[in-house]
């Protein structure tokens, strides 16, 4: 199984990117305050300030879905609802900040941007792949006694072999296959 270590991977890589990205705009808002530089004209002052806030907003995000990953490596399910849409934005954000760091600070700024969002997406996509096996499916692949094909014992008893809940999908040998009507031409 590769999808608990990623999970794990994941959840330590947002949580020191949450610090490091709190810990660096904490550090140029105060460089900012101390020399009482300004940029076109706008307040020192403000601008230290709404560094600050603006690497502890980010930080705090950047943990609460290291956060989110660490409780899909505990509990070793798929994250959902909220935190699924937090591992989501976090791809996301990691694509764009990819997409700035390459022209602002260089390839190697891309090159982590660009593991970290394949590290999230890797995570969401073993997760759903995994949730897709068949319910009672053994973890070595073979089914449980009784539910294999040939075994003539369909999950409703009838002998028609296995059948999803969603109904039969292209390529099941459940069942016969109706052709649709020729039209008619008269």
């Amino acid at each position: 199984m590769v999808r608990r270590p990623v999970a794990w991977v994941v959840a330590v890589v947002l949580f020191v990117e949450a610090f490091f990205l709190a810990a660096l705009n904490w550090f140029l808002g105060e460089v900012v305050h101390r020399q009482k530089m300004s940029l076109a004209g706008l307040d020192p002052d403000v601008m230290s300030t709404s560094s600050k806030v603006g690497g502890v907003v980010f930080g705090l995000y950047f943990a609460l879905c290291g956060l989110v990953a660490l409780l899909v490596a505990l509990r070793n399910r798929r994250p959902a609802g909220f935190g699924r849409i937090l591992l989501i934005s976090a791809a996301v954000v990691h694509g764009l900040l990819g997409a700035f760091a390459w022209g602002l600070v260089g390839w190697s700024a891309f090159l982590f941007m660009v593991v970290v969002l394949g590290l999230i997406v890797l995570l969401l996509m073993t997760y759903d792949r995994e949730e897709g096996s068949p319910a009672g499916a053994a973890e070595d692949g073979a089914a449980p006694d009784g539910e294999g094909p040939g075994s003539g014992e369909g999950p409703r008893g009838g002998g028609e072999g296995p059948v999803d809940a969603d109904g039969p999908r292209d390529g099941d040998a459940g069942g016969p296959v109706t052709p649709p009507a020729e039209p008619s031409t008269a």
